[in-house]
């Protein structure tokens, strides 16, 4: 949350669509590896911030991915959340799965507002908020 803060007011400024923070997990994951602890708080995350044009992505150490392109990606040596000025124009390709916040990143404005609002203060609530948001639609 505090890295999406600091990437809102980078965004409006010239180059801001450069403006990025990266969120490291650090450590060694016991009874779980660092995928499924990145999970759950991406998922809330980019229903937050992508009304307001905040990308969020989710990187686990070591994981193989695939470019949009079809070339390898080198695995990252530390988990980390990149925290970034969504692009509207390309980003929502990255969300294909999701078309509900494709949509809304492609006509995102940052108008200022509290993204946390309208989200409940107690975790239990907070935990049944984020399980009522939208699966993701893998083809």
């Amino acid at each position: 949350m505090q890295a999406a803060e600091w990437v809102r007011p980078l965004m409006a400024r010239p180059y801001g669509v450069l403006a990025c923070e990266n969120v490291v997990l650090r450590g060694h994951c016991v009874g779980a590896d660092h995928r499924e602890l990145l999970a759950w708080p991406h998922w809330a995350l980019k229903h937050l911030y992508a009304p307001v044009g905040v990308m969020i992505g989710k990187f686990a150490q070591g994981a193989v991915e695939t470019g949009r392109r079809g070339g390898s990606i080198p695995p990252p040596p530390l988990s980390f959340l990149p925290v970034r000025a969504g692009v509207r124009l390309l980003d929502p390709k990255f969300l294909t799965g999701t078309p509900d916040l494709a949509a809304a990143l492609s006509v995102a404005v940052d108008d200022g507002r509290d993204v946390f609002d309208h989200v409940p203060c107690e975790w239990k609530a907070v935990r049944e908020w984020a399980s009522s948001l939208l699966a993701p639609q893998w083809r």
